[in-house]
């Protein structure tokens, strides 16, 4: 029994990991993005191939160009070996920009995370990672149209760390 919940433990912490690592894109959190690699993780996004120490400040930097993002990684099947896991999840992206005539325009993209992690010292992180891209598509932003016609929604346009709104987790 204490072998498969000591499985599950590893598991929900692969998990979680997934999602903190679309969390930090979203609000712009270097460190904490940083956090979801062990730095010598091999990435290959294909446009982009080297290590999560190299990675960081590439991904951050494409974030930064969006007004709003928003990242889910869903379907989350993780498969633990001791100190070692691997996993695979899709991931939903969306990224808004203004076009040249000034309305939001939204890119939105699926695709999947091939991952393996490693737990060292008790931590578990990213050791590796394949992402494939699946389909994109660009579409008008319908929050334009929505508060233009009187309903307002909160809308935050994150563009640089630390927002007030943003709990470290």
């Amino acid at each position: 029994m204490q072998t498969q919940l000591q499985e599950l433990l590893d598991k929900k912490a692969c998990e979680e990991l997934l999602i903190r690592y679309g969390r930090t894109l979203d609000w712009l959190d270097t460190a904490g993005q940083a956090q979801c690699f062990w730095p010598d993780a091999a990435i290959d996004y294909g446009f982009f191939r080297g290590s999560a120490t190299e990675w960081v400040p590439v991904v951050m930097e494409l974030e930064k160009a969006s007004l709003h993002r928003w990242h889910a990684c869903n379907s989350i099947i993780v498969q633990v070996a001791g100190s070692t896991a691997k996993s695979e999840c899709y991931g939903l992206t969306a990224g808004s920009s203004e076009t040249e005539k000034g309305a939001l325009e939204c890119h939105v993209f699926g695709g999947r995370y091939l991952d393996e992690f490693e737990k060292r010292n008790g931590l578990w992180r990213i050791a590796k990672r394949t992402y494939i891209a699946d389909w994109a598509y660009t579409f008008p932003n319908g929050l334009d149209d929505m508060i233009k016609g009187g309903f307002l929604l909160n809308v935050w346009n994150i563009q640089v760390s630390d927002h007030p709104s943003y709990q470290c987790m």
